[in-house]
């Protein structure tokens, strides 16, 4: 656990830990140690069934340590509002049906708590989808019970469903599954939360291209390395591709990916491209040791580098010495017998492995450098009820794919006039079959190959822009809107909420950038174009900072929370509607 300080507060019959995160803001945390009280868990179980009517069989562990987690958070807030010396107004935020247990036992126990529940991603719509059902077209005709029984998680649903229910408060974090969850969890969520980035972790200002360019000189290192003996292509003429996430091949698109750079590369051989694509698939699948063969690739380029660098050395030795004695060198004469004997060793070679472990290092970078260094990031998913893939690439200055069944994808085209513009590219996989999907996005991908460097580079000065968008000084916003709403509903007579509808005419709205033609084909080559000369004459019309400081305009404050305190109105008291103001209440 990621604590700097810990004082154990309670020992009688359960242990809870105080400190602070290690995390930006060192945000105060309160753990529980349910493995403590795993002795009651039977009994605890026997009290949920005769209160819900919900039973968790023994077998499945992580509803278990659920049942112990939510009794001992309604234990901790019951006795943190009855010790206090005032009757406080607490907010409790449960996240995901693994929480959602303490807010039913805090409702039925009528604590004097403001509740709010939030779902990520339902259980049943995770499991319906990976099942490769047509989901979207039929959300209004599962049978949810049946559903779940069938996938043997119907202890889970019920769990989800009662916190849903009993939340004084409901959100979810995009509206395609807001949809959803009104249609599985049968309630229409109050509050929609994007999930946001702390952008300040990743913003590198002016240096966000610099960055990129450091990073894909190590993943074209890596790629030496791997295509070893057939490096028949020019790297400075390659594009990097990715996709990310969890080993779910469909409901991620992996599936829809791979079908797409099958017509891809038709189309850039038949469009005798000079481009070359590299896709990387960064998904963790159980594995037991690193092929040997992409070790020794590894191996061999480094030892390449090695010689190259020993034989330089020895070329610049005897340069220098020639110059000191005022003589012009021979070059022809620069490198000797033992010079070629050297770099001949270098490439016949016998290469003994040694013992390796899981997580001996091919590509040493950590994700983030990664995701710096590719040109595109490819997230075609079925199922994302948000997407951080791409939501992190954006912050970082990435291009990137995602579809209009992605939180994400919604959000951004709620947002901007014309994402495409922008570098974030939306695939539509809600109204299109899978064949029309895979061919939008083979389009995608083949206008990209043939942007030139220049267009890419404007490119992502345009995507790192829209950072703002998905930071949480921003996004926060709503979090604190679904607080004020729970505060209004638990504690009617000292809070006053007025419903609003946060939608993007309060925050951000973002125009075709100026610089952009009218119609989006004109501002694409018809023929992939590379050459350093050709990326500085280009007559596509661009002012980076001018267009930035139109983008700036458009970024509009959030608004004040329409929230206001009856008992500070009614003694007199400054009323105050903001944010900050309502918080400290």
């Amino acid at each position: 656990v990621k604590y700097y300080s810990s004082k154990n507060i309670f020992s009688m019959s359960l242990q809870v830990y105080f400190g602070r995160w290690l995390i930006e803001g060192s945000p105060y945390v309160v753990l529980i140690d349910v493995a403590f009280t795993a002795w009651s868990l039977d009994r605890w179980k026997s009290e949920l069934w005769e209160l819900c009517d919900i039973g968790v069989p023994w077998f499945d562990r992580e509803a278990n340590d659920a049942v112990l987690f939510g009794f001992l958070t309604a234990w901790l807030l019951g006795e943190y509002v009855a010790q206090s010396e005032e009757p406080p107004y607490v907010v409790a935020h449960f996240h995901e049906w693994l929480a959602g247990l303490g807010l039913v036992l805090c409702r039925h126990r009528q604590l004097p708590v403001a509740t709010i529940f939030t779902t990520h991603a339902t259980l049943l719509g995770r499991y319906l989808c990976a099942g490769n059902v047509d989901f979207y077209n039929n959300l209004a005709e599962f049978n949810v019970d049946k559903e779940a029984g069938d996938r043997q998680i119907y202890h889970r649903y019920c769990l989800e469903r009662a916190a849903a229910h009993c939340a004084h408060v409901f959100t979810t974090v995009s509206q395609i599954t807001a949809i959803e969850a009104e249609h599985l969890l049968k309630r229409k969520p109050d509050v929609v939360t994007p999930n946001g980035l702390n952008v300040k972790k990743f913003s590198a200002v002016h240096e966000f291209q610099n960055l990129h360019a450091q990073s894909k000189n190590r993943i074209q290192e890596f790629v030496r390395g791997h295509f070893y003996g057939h490096l028949d292509f020019n790297l400075d003429k390659c594009l990097f591709l990715f996709i990310a996430g969890r080993y779910e091949f469909s409901n991620k698109g992996a599936d829809l990916f791979l079908e797409a750079l099958a017509r891809l590369n038709y189309l850039l051989r038949v469009n005798h491209s000079d481009v070359t694509v590299i896709a990387f698939f960064i998904m963790p699948a159980r594995t037991n040791n690193f092929n040997v063969e992409t070790l020794k690739g590894q191996a061999v380029r480094k030892q390449l580098w090695d010689t190259a660098q020993t034989v330089k050395e020895r070329f610049g030795k005897k340069l220098y010495e020639s110059l000191l004695v005022g003589q012009l060198p021979d070059v022809s004469k620069m490198l000797d017998k033992e010079d070629f004997t050297i770099m001949k060793r270098a490439i016949f070679i016998i290469f003994h492995p040694e013992f390796l472990s899981s997580t001996s290092p091919l590509l040493p970078m950590d994700y983030e450098e990664f995701v710096r260094g590719c040109h595109l990031g490819v997230f075609p998913s079925y199922y994302e009820p948000w997407g951080y893939t791409p939501a992190e690439c954006t912050v970082m200055g990435i291009p990137s794919i995602s579809t209009n069944l992605s939180g994400f994808g919604c959000f951004m085209e709620e947002h901007i006039a014309d994402p495409t513009a922008y570098g974030i590219y939306i695939l539509d996989r809600r109204f299109r079959g899978v064949d029309e999907s895979c061919n939008q996005l083979t389009s995608f991908l083949f206008q990209f190959c043939k942007q030139s460097r220049r267009q890419r580079i404007i490119q992502r000065n345009r995507t790192e822009r829209l950072s703002d968008l998905l930071d949480w000084r921003y996004l926060g916003r709503y979090y604190i809107s679904a607080r004020h709403m729970a505060l209004a509903k638990a504690f009617p007579d000292t809070y006053l909420y007025e419903p609003h509808d946060p939608t993007s005419t309060t925050g951000f709205r973002y125009p075709r950038p100026a610089s952009v033609p009218p119609s989006p084909a004109l501002s694409r080559h018809s023929s992939p174009r590379h050459s350093e000369a050709e990326d500085n004459d280009e007559d596509e019309r661009y002012d980076e900072d001018l267009e930035a400081e139109k983008d700036r305009v458009n970024i509009r404050q959030p608004y004040s929370m329409p929230f206001k305190n009856k008992l500070s109105t009614a003694n007199g008291a400054n009323g105050s509607s903001d944010g900050d103001a309502s918080e400290k209440n």
